[in-house]
């Protein structure tokens, strides 16, 4: 069984911990290993930071502009992309390179995090008209009683 869900979600700090919420839920009701959601939900906690504070200006209106979440449960993986409507990355790059931080950072170390989180990540712009993209993954492992665990 897979499931999958897309948010549409406004460049406000108050969206990140609803998003974490979501895939925790949906995580925890499928039966995916805690360890496995937990890591995945930071992963995901700090896209969203990065879609908040780097993806985009305020529409018209003085409404922050939209970022969206997607994440897919399909089989014995996660795929979680986070797409916002910025600037995106610099171009005439291929991938941006992540750096480490230093450990007393207080900001920079997000795509680090993902990177050490999930088992695969692609960092890229979208294509047309901008804005950034950041998708990662992770093979789920699942509780002895999980409910959707695949056959």
């Amino acid at each position: 069984m897979s499931i999958w869900w897309s948010l549409h979600l406004r460049r406000e700090a108050a969206s990140v911990p609803l998003a974490r919420r979501l895939l925790l839920g949906t995580m925890e009701t499928a039966g995916v290993d805690p360890d496995i959601s937990y890591d995945l939900s930071v992963a995901l906690s700090e896209a969203c930071a990065n879609a908040v504070e780097h993806g985009g200006g305020t529409a018209q209106g003085g409404l922050s502009e939209a970022y969206r979440v997607t994440a897919y449960l399909d089989g014995e993986k996660c795929r979680i992309e986070v797409a916002d409507s910025g600037p995106g990355f610099p171009s005439g790059r291929a991938r941006p390179a992540i750096r480490p931080a230093c450990t007393d950072a207080e900001h920079g170390r997000g795509l680090c995090l993902i990177q050490e989180l999930a088992d695969h990540v692609h960092i890229g712009n979208k294509p047309g008209r901008g804005g950034a993209v950041v998708s990662f993954d992770k093979v789920l492992k699942w509780k002895a009683d999980a409910p959707l665990m695949p056959v």
